[in-house]
């Protein structure tokens, strides 16, 4: 409990200070700095916190003329697609794709930053790191485009080349094989060199005698990166595991939508594609809503699963 000295003429009393009059104190005296975050966290009210009252539409018959509150309430109604098939087989292509994205995602930009952080030529490096992050700021309808003109089977650059060596050409958009590779690799392309900045931040933040000391030691570059390198950032690393988890469902509407075609369509159905198919082209607003309060909870349980374990066995938390 904090005091406050009170002085008068006759003598000096020290006096209880409220919790109340210690926080209005502190806001006093960082006012400046919640001046600036004030505009964000207005932002973050109105655009996350105040939709979710709209989660109710997940257990009402949902009707647009007569609006979000007053709707007929229906329980569980809404949920049935827990037992539909068509379902589980979205949720499958969900978690296919998902989980490639971070066998190779996830470790790309490590790898890369490593890569980075042992090349001596400056200028070189700078062009590595600016062509390697610009497609980070391409939209994915850009990505898209670039894709299926490379890919074309009649015009496309992969199929010119194929035709060089004499084989046949390959129709990849239309190809339940192949979507999920392009997925995978225009993922990793786009996000790679953006991602690369926060490892590279951190291995910058390194103590430099602890390479000295395992040069010292004999020790080459691989055992540099394996022994001091990664274990240096192995905090931000477990910081972006937990931030990562959380997209275990969400395979990227704005990726997949745009390469979606009805050929592909039973690969690339994914829970993005589904719920707004459902929701806006169908109109089932309730049990679209359903399943997204239930992707929702699962991330929720994923980010906070994630943020235990890597508590508990990497001394590292975000919350």
């Amino acid at each position: 409990m904090k005091v406050e000295i009170v002085q008068d003429a006759t003598s000096t009393v020290m006096k209880p200070v409220s919790k109340t009059k210690q926080k209005l104190r502190s806001i006093w005296k960082y006012r400046w700095q919640y001046a600036m975050i004030m505009p964000g966290f207005v932002l973050v009210f109105l655009f996350n916190y105040m939709p979710m009252a709209g989660i109710q539409v997940a257990f009402k018959d949902y009707n647009i003329f007569e609006g979000i509150w007053t709707s007929e309430w229906i329980g569980f109604e809404n949920f049935y697609f827990l037992k539909d098939s068509e379902f589980w087989r979205v949720f499958s292509n969900t978690i296919w794709i998902t989980v490639l994205k971070f066998v190779f995602g996830f470790p790309a930009p490590i790898i890369l930053a490593l890569l980075l952080n042992d090349i001596k030529n400056k200028t070189f490096k700078k062009w590595v790191q600016t062509l390697t992050y610009m497609p980070h700021f391409v939209s994915w309808i850009v990505v898209a485009y670039i894709v299926e003109a490379l890919l074309s089977q009649s015009s496309g650059l992969v199929n010119g080349l194929l035709a060089q060596f004499g084989i046949k050409p390959i129709y990849f958009m239309g190809s339940e094989e192949w979507f999920r590779p392009i997925i995978i690799f225009s993922s990793v392309w786009k996000e790679v060199g953006f991602s690369a900045i926060i490892y590279l931040a951190a291995i910058a933040g390194l103590n430099p005698q602890l390479y000295e000391a395992a040069v010292v030691d004999g020790a080459n570059k691989w055992k540099q990166a394996l022994h001091v390198t990664i274990p240096g950032i192995m905090p931000t690393i477990s910081i972006m595991l937990i931030l990562t988890i959380p997209s275990l469902l969400n395979a990227g509407f704005d990726q997949i939508y745009p390469l979606q075609n009805p050929i592909n369509q039973p690969v690339s159905e994914v829970i993005d594609t589904y719920v707004v198919k459902t929701g806006l082209n169908q109109g089932y607003y309730g049990p679209a809503t359903a399943i997204g309060l239930v992707t929702s909870v699962v991330q929720l349980i994923l980010v906070v699963g994630a943020n235990q374990l890597s508590k508990r066995y990497g001394n590292t938390r975000l919350f």
